[in-house]
């Protein structure tokens, strides 16, 4: 059943899309496809086993880090395929630079994936947040109304800073490029058994 939410800043309905299931896209043909022209995929990393990263953490050292499971290679792997079902066959991909984000980019197999800080976690780090949500927001606005589609895998804690959404692991929210720094919100991916 659909999810309606409302943020100040944005119109909000949203349509749930259950990875692997048989729910209605709400977008598009009869094929289920939405329109990939202007499309950002806001993506929090697939299941990565625990919560916030070890003490020792070391952004470049994936030892140092919590990272995905084999439950969440394969979540990310089914993602990439529910995107490609809705009609995003390429999309220029964005990631946090924690390696769980990476490999859930590059897992997604949908475009070649760059390193992108202001979608890295604030998880410990929250006197971060305004500055590097008004940066993502900039990045947002940049992004061209009619452009080929984005993906954005981040964290739970930058998908909740800029939508209100809180995510499950590897469930999208999906924005549309308007040349604003509050693009609207159009719907959700939702992975298995989320609500």
């Amino acid at each position: 059943m659909p999810k309606i939410f409302r943020r100040r800043s944005f119109a909000v309905m949203t349509v749930a899309v259950l990875i692997g299931g048989s729910a209605s896209v709400g977008w598009g043909a009869d094929s289920g496809e939405i329109d990939p022209r202007g499309l950002i995929v806001l993506m929090r990393h697939a299941e990565a086993p625990g919560v916030g990263d070890p003490p020792n953490f070391q952004l470049r050292d994936c030892a140092t880090q919590r990272n995905l499971g084999a439950s969440g290679r394969e979540q990310a792997r089914r993602v990439g395929d529910r995107l490609r079902s809705l009609g995003v066959q390429r999309a220029a991909v964005y990631s946090s630079q924690w390696c769980r984000c990476l490999e859930t980019a590059r897992l997604l197999d949908v475009g070649s994936v760059q390193e992108l800080p202001v979608l890295n976690s604030f998880f410990d780090r929250r006197e971060a947040q305004d500055a590097q949500i008004a940066s993502l927001r900039r990045f947002l606005a940049g992004l061209p109304a009619g452009g080929a589609p984005v993906v954005l895998v981040t964290h739970q804690v930058v998908v909740t800073a800029l939508t209100g959404v809180y995510p499950a692991s590897g469930e999208s929210v999906l924005l549309r490029a308007d040349g604003t720094e509050n693009p609207t919100i159009e719907g959700r991916i939702q992975t298995d058994g989320s609500r």
